[in-house]
Order: C-alpha cells, then structure tokens, then sequence
C-alpha cells in the first residue's frame, strides 16, 4: 500500500504490524572499515616504507612534491574513470592503484611496491577509540559486523592489532562483485549475523554508501568524512542503546 506520494525508495517492505510498532532497539552493529574504525598510514609514512624497499631517496621536500602530484593526477579523467568500481575486485583494485601511481613520478617503476606498502598487515591502523568501542559492544552482548567497500579482507589488518575477535562477521565488497550501497551487502551481513535490518545500526562515513543501509532497512549513523589523527568520535554510537 502506498501511504505516501513521496514514499522513499527501500529495498524491503516491512509488514502493517511492524509500520505500527514502536521502532525496535538495536541488537546489532555494522562498521564501514575505511576512515570509520580504521585509517591508512599517512602519505609521508607509506613513501618512506616505498622509498625503504626500493632503496629510493626521499626527503620531505619529495614527499610534499609527491603527495600533492597524487592529488593532482587522481583528477585525471583516465585515472578518476579507473576507480569507479574499483573495489569490486582485487584485479580491479589492484588495476586501478598502478594506473594511478604510473601518473606519479616518484612511483613510476615501483607501483608494485607502492601498492603492496598499502597492503601490509600494519598500513591500516585502528583510530584511538576503536578497540574500547568494540570491547564495549562486545560486553554489551552487542553483535557486530563489518560492511566495507575493500579489495582484500580486513581481517588481516584487524589481526595485526589484535582486534579480529572484536567482530562477528566482515562482508567485503569484494567477496560479491558489488559495492555499497547494494542491499545485498547489508542483507548479507544481517543474516550472518542472525538479525533484523530493522535492529541494525550501520556506521560508516559516506552518506551515499552506509547512509544506503536505510534503503535496506537498517538506522545509519554517519560520521564527519574530515580525516582523523585523534579520536573518531565513535563513542557516540553507544548513545543508541539505552
């Protein structure tokens, strides 16, 4: 039944009872993994690693010149076209960094090395209110569950800091050949985690792709996109449970 001429578009349709109902509380939640639990090293810190196996030089004066010609040749409309879906396949991915990078003169010739620093266990470090975040849920009795638009699982990063415990499941865009906002994506982690979407709060900092999760049902909290040297502000998600 249509009860409004502007009904939002959603991916599931919840019965008449549960239109009527008090909306339910939350029982689970689900975490964006880039720039929302987790950030990449800064730039200066993954050329060094760069400059490091390849024996390279580098001072600051080359680490200023390069981080911004990565800006600037990320506009390029080759590059900018090779990332659009990039996270749907490690091929793809992986395809889309060296085609960035060749663009980038300090990296040309060592887009393998630049792009394998990205991938090392230690180049994603939690921010500083992850991990009492996650042991907070944790003894809550919360279920929690990754959601991310990654080439590779997260796992790996997790484990390194000794947080892979701290998450029930992790539904990679990967894994499916799709990103964010697809329900699939959000459905297929509910059901993993043997949960309602309705009782299920995303977490992310993309409007466009964790703020989807509503099309599919679930309550979306979304964090300022600015980039975080402290903390990131998640302890705000406690504030959805009473």
């Amino acid at each position: 039944m249509i009860y409004s001429l502007f009904d939002s578009a959603a991916a599931y349709r919840p019965t008449e009872a549960e239109q009527s109902e008090p909306v339910p509380p939350i029982e689970a939640v689900l975490f964006d993994f880039s720039n929302t639990i987790f950030k990449l090293i800064d730039a200066g810190t993954w050329l060094r690693r760069v400059a490091a196996e390849t024996g390279r030089a580098i001072d600051d004066d080359l680490i200023e010149k390069t981080a911004a010609q990565l800006g600037e040749t990320y506009r390029i409309p080759e590059v900018a076209a090779m990332q659009v879906g990039r996270d749907e396949s490690a091929e793809q991915h992986r395809k889309a960094l060296l085609g960035w990078f060749a663009h980038v003169d300090f990296l040309q010739g060592i887009e393998a090395e630049a792009y394998a620093a990205i991938a090392a266990p230690d180049a994603w470090v939690p921010y500083p209110d992850t991990e009492p975040l996650l042991r907070e849920l944790r003894r809550r009795g919360i279920k929690t569950g990754i959601v991310s638009d990654f080439p590779w699982d997260v796992g790996v990063h997790m484990e390194y800091f000794g947080l892979d415990d701290l998450i029930d499941v992790r539904v990679v865009s990967y894994q499916f050949g799709t990103e964010k906002p697809d329900p699939v994506l959000f459905r297929a982690a509910c059901e993993r985690l043997g949960v309602d979407p309705r009782r299920t709060l995303m977490v992310g900092d993309n409007p466009a792709k964790d703020g989807g999760a509503a099309a599919s049902g679930l309550r979306a909290y979304i964090l300022p996109g600015e980039a975080r040297t402290g903390e990131r502000g998640l302890a705000h998600v406690l504030g959805f449970f009473s």
